[in-house]
């Protein structure tokens, strides 16, 4: 018997045969250098798109897009890194990369990828939001989306496959919590929404989930428009402006009270620019996490007469619901309860309905949508026994909803039932005639 010899020509030959083709499949050199989750937000400016991403160790931010779906990218753009560090025990950093592409032509689809020559992420698809009032968006919008339960994703995926909407609403609570294990909930959920944040721009609020070392990860994760670290902003999208703001500066006053105070001195300074230009974008549209108003069998704020959003502090200071009033806000989405519910037109308690016959034509108080159904772990939430006069539809299922702005007049809404398979459990159109936002200029 003669012992076996290694050949080491086949082994180098093997060896050289490996490295290349990992390479040509694209498997990163450092795999702490890989891109991953990937999302897109929309800065406010026309012809652009922000895509942010995280890696593990600190790297080139580059993205390389063009209009071929295969081929070469030929377009490049940079961008910046920014160390973010978790508050949690193991202090883990993790590399938050932001890069704003610019230039990009109105409705027009385009493949990109991200990363840096240590490695780079699958390609992506998006479309180039429509510049100007004259297009009908489609949004979906939802809160309370967590990584354990999250019921309505695997449907918001295939709607996002199939085209339906051009940017998407999370209106707080993510994860639960992204902080959570050091951070790591955060970064499994950003994994689990890649596939319809990395396709559409997905413009966030906060929530009460996001609070822990003053709303950090959300702050480090997210890239809205503005100079507050995406704890308020607005933005214009067709014929609507758009208003993000947080309700939780309201609750956890240990961040600072003059938080409630330059929030509430921002809301209204945006408003008035916002109804000033009620004649190109005549909906005004507010989203916040904690609603004003609730009829669910809990102890929430929603639940107090003197709610504190709709009040404010010692139920006199910053209240929100005068300020959305006297400015005309037409259309109020929130969060929180983990259930869809719908409200005649309101305003202190008293329904303000168009008509009889046709509640949401031309009402005289904001539309409010409570959509906190997309799943979680807290699962469900149960509404009190009989409704309140002001609740015109409660919907305890899981889901999320679809808005469409129509154009100037017309905005249609719906509730998808993910227990009912899809089924629309809710539809609605709230008509507002442009002469009627003359009032507010």
């Amino acid at each position: 018997m003669f012992p076996l010899r290694p050949c080491w020509s086949c082994c180098s030959y093997f060896c050289l045969f490996l490295f290349f083709s990992l390479q040509v499949q694209g498997v990163p050199k450092d795999p702490g250098a890989a891109p991953e989750q990937v999302h897109l937000s929309y800065p406010d400016e026309p012809g652009s798109m922000t895509v942010t991403w995280t890696t593990w160790v600190p790297t080139r931010s580059e993205v390389q897009f063009g209009m071929q779906l295969s081929g070469p990218l030929p377009l490049r753009a940079r961008g910046m890194v920014s160390p973010f560090v978790d508050g949690g025990l193991l202090r883990r950093k993790l590399y938050i990369h932001r890069v704003t592409l610019r230039g990009l032509l109105p409705g027009i689809q385009y493949v990109y990828r991200c990363g840096s020559s240590r490695g780079w992420s699958r390609r992506f698809r998006f479309r180039a939001l429509k510049n100007g009032p004259h297009w009908s968006p489609r949004l979906a919008v939802f809160g309370d989306l967590g990584t354990d339960n999250p019921k309505a994703l695997p449907r918001l995926r295939r709607d996002t496959q199939q085209g339906m909407y051009d940017a998407v609403l999370h209106v707080g609570d993510f994860a639960y919590n992204m902080d959570q294990d050091n951070a790591r909930v955060g970064d499994e959920f950003m994994r689990l929404i890649e596939p319809v944040a990395a396709s559409l721009p997905y413009m966030t609020c906060p929530g009460n989930h996001e609070e822990r070392y003053n709303f950090s990860n959300y702050k480090a994760r997210f890239s809205m428009p503005g100079d507050n670290e995406g704890l308020w902003y607005s933005w214009d999208l067709g014929p609507a402006h758009i208003i993000s703001f947080s309700t939780e500066v309201y609750f956890f006053l240990h961040y600072g009270r003059h938080l409630v105070e330059r929030q509430f001195h921002w809301l209204e300074r945006d408003l008035q620019k916002a109804n000033k230009n009620r004649a190109a974008r005549p909906w005004i549209i507010t989203m916040g996490h904690r609603p004003m108003y609730c009829s669910n069998a809990d102890v929430d704020d929603c639940t107090w007469h003197e709610s504190k959003v709709r009040k404010g502090l010692f139920g006199k200071l910053f209240g929100l619901e005068d300020l959305f009033y006297k400015y005309g806000v037409d259309l109020q989405f929130w969060a929180h309860e983990h259930s869809y519910e719908r409200l005649w037109p309101i305003y202190n308690y008293q329904v303000f309905n168009g008509s009889q016959e046709m509640p949401y034509t031309n009402p005289r108080g904001p539309v409010h949508i409570i959509t906190g159904s997309a799943g979680c772990e807290e699962r469900l939430t149960r509404f009190t026994l009989f409704p309140r006069p002001w609740s015109a539809v409660r919907v305890k299922e899981y889901g999320y909803t679809r808005l469409h702005i129509l154009n100037g007049t017309h905005i249609h809404i719906q509730q998808v039932s993910d227990d009912q398979d899809g089924k629309i459990v809710d539809d609605v159109w709230v008509v507002r005639p442009l002469l009627d936002r003359m009032l507010y200029l």
